[in-house]
C-alpha cells in the first residue's frame, strides 16, 4: 500500500494580509497531516518566483484564496494566482473541494468566486471548519491512492438511482436563492450533486454518533417541499382539509401511504420522466446530504438555531404552516425548504426491531441490508427533520426517529426523491 502523504494546501493572497495570513500558515502548519505552502516560506533567493508558485499552484489539492477589503480591490500578480485558480478548478469534478475561499474580514468576495461557499476566517470556529473541510478532500484523496478501489463506482452500483443511458433533466426555473429547479410529476426538485459530506454526530445521541464521512457516488433530485394536502389529494381523489391547508404538508400518513403515493406517481408519470429514473422515499444519507450539504451544517441553514428560520416548538405556532413558508432563508445548502421542522419525514432506511438502539448503526453502511423496502411490519423506519411541536435539537440535520411502517401521527409526512 502506498504511502499516505500529507494534504498540500496553497494560500494565495495580497501582501497587505501578510500578517494574518502567516498566522493562517502557522495554524495549518502544526497538523501533521497538511502541507501548508506560503511564499515568505518557500520561496528562497535565486528561486524563479513565478515558477515555483505556478509548480506549487499545479500541486496543490486545495487552494485557499484569501480576500480582504484590500485584495479584492487590488491589481497585479494576486489577481493573477485568483485567475489560476478558477482555471484549474475547472479540471476537477463536480462535487470535489478545492477551492475554499477565505474571508478575512468583512469584505465582499469577487464575483467568479460565488459558486464556492465561503469562510468567515475572522469568526469564532472557523479554523475548525476549514480543517474539517480539508479532512474532507484529504480523506477522499486517500481512498484514492491508497486503497485502489474507486469509491464513486462501488457507491454507485449499489444505488437503485444511477442508471446508465438516461437522459439528463433538463432545468424549468431556479429557486429564489439561484438554485436550479427540476419539475417530475408536477412538483418541484432541487439536484444533489455527488460527492462528499459529514453524516451523523457526535454531540447528539447515541444513535447519531460518530460523525463520519461518507462519499455519495451519484447525483440525485430532492423535492423542495414535503408533499401537500394539495398534492396527496390527486391520488385519493379527495381530502378533507381546510381551504387553508391544502398547501400544508400532508400528514396522518404511514410509511406504507407514502409507497402508495410513490407507486401512483411512478405509474402515471413513468412516462414523461427521463429513461431509467424513478420516484421513491430518500434513503437517510440522501436525507441528510440533501439537508445539510458538505460542510455538516447543524441546521439546513447554519450552525447557529434560529427559529424565524423553521417551524419547530420555539416558533410557538404549534400546527403545520405551509410549505415553503421559511424559505428560503431557512433552505438547505442545495434549495430544499423545510427540512428543519414541520413534520417528521419518512425515508426509506431501516432502524431495526430494537427500539432503543438501532440494529442499523453508525457508521452507515450502504450494503448491510438498511435500504430494504420488504423487511416487513416489525422492522421500524427511520424519520427525519423534526416537527413543528419538537424542540430545536430535534429539528437538527442529524436528528433521528423511527415508527413502525404501519404508524400514522399528525406531525409525519414525506417528501420524494428522483
Amino acid at each position: 500500500m502506498p504511502k499516505k502523504r500529507p494534504l498540500n494546501v496553497f494560500i494565495s493572497y495580497a501582501s497587505q494580509d501578510r500578517a494574518n495570513v502567516r498566522q493562517l500558515y502557522n495554524a495549518l502548519k502544526k497538523e501533521s497531516w497538511i502541507k501548508p505552502w506560503f511564499d515568505q516560506e518557500e520561496l528562497l533567493p535565486g528561486m524563479d518566483w513565478d515558477l515555483e508558485i505556478y509548480k506549487a499552484l499545479r500541486a496543490a489539492d486545495v487552494i485557499l484564496p484569501c480576500f480582504s477589503a484590500e485584495s479584492v480591490a487590488k491589481e497585479g500578480y494576486v489577481q493573477k494566482e485568483f485567475k489560476r485558480a478558477l482555471d484549474y478548478a475547472e479540471e476537477k469534478p463536480d462535487g470535489t473541494i478545492y477551492v475554499i475561499p477565505l474571508r478575512l474580514d468583512n469584505c465582499t468576495p469577487p464575483r467568479r468566486f460565488n459558486q464556492w461557499q465561503w469562510l468567515d476566517y475572522f469568526n469564532a470556529g472557523a479554523h475548525e471548519k476549514l480543517l474539517k473541510s480539508l479532512k474532507i478532500r484529504a480523506t477522499r484523496l486517500e481512498t484514492k491512492e491508497t486503497s485502489g478501489i474507486n469509491a464513486e463506482t462501488n457507491l454507485t452500483s449499489s444505488s437503485t438511482s444511477a442508471r446508465t443511458g438516461s437522459s439528463a433533466p433538463v432545468p424549468t426555473g431556479k429557486t429564489p436563492a439561484g438554485h436550479k429547479i427540476y419539475t417530475f410529476g408536477e412538483m418541484e426538485f432541487v439536484k444533489v450533486p455527488a460527492g462528499e459530506f459529514w453524516m451523523g454526530s457526535n454531540d447528539g445521541d447515541d444513535d447519531e454518533k460518530p460523525e463520519h464521512l461518507l462519499y455519495l457516488g451519484y447525483d440525485f433530485y430532492m423535492a423542495r417541499f414535503p408533499v401537500t394536502n394539495r398534492q396527496y389529494a390527486r391520488m385519493v381523489g379527495s381530502l378533507v382539509v381546510s381551504r387553508q391547508k391544502v398547501n400544508h404538508p400532508v400528514v396522518d400518513v404511514s410509511w406504507y401511504d407514502a409507497q402508495k403515493y410513490i407507486q401512483w406517481l411512478n405509474e402515471r408519470y413513468s412516462k414523461s420522466l427521463p429513461q431509467g429514473y424513478i420516484f421513491r422515499l430518500p434513503s437517510e444519507v440522501e436525507w441528510e446530504k440533501a439537508a445539510r450539504g458538505m460542510d455538516g451544517y447543524i441546521y439546513p441553514w447554519g450552525d447557529q438555531f434560529d427559529p424565524k428560520k423553521c417551524n419547530s416548538k420555539e416558533s410557538g405556532i404549534r400546527t403545520t404552516t405551509p410549505v415553503g413558508k421559511y424559505s428560503p432563508q431557512g433552505d438547505s445548502p442545495y434549495g430544499c425548504a423545510d427540512m428543519a421542522g414541520n413534520i417528521w419525514e419518512w425515508t426509506r432506511s431501516l432502524w431495526g426491531k430494537d427500539w432503543e438502539k438501532p440494529d442499523f448503526g453508525y457508521p452507515y453502511k450502504f450494503t448491510d441490508g438498511r435500504e430494504d423496502e420488504k423487511a416487513g411490519d416489525s422492522v421500524a423506519r427511520v424519520l427525519r427533520g423534526g416537527a413543528f411541536a419538537d424542540t430545536s435539537y430535534f429539528v437538527r440535520c442529524a436528528a433521528r426517529v423511527r415508527y413502525l411502517p404501519f404508524n400514522w401521527n399528525l406531525d409525519l409526512g414525506f417528501r420524494v426523491v428522483v
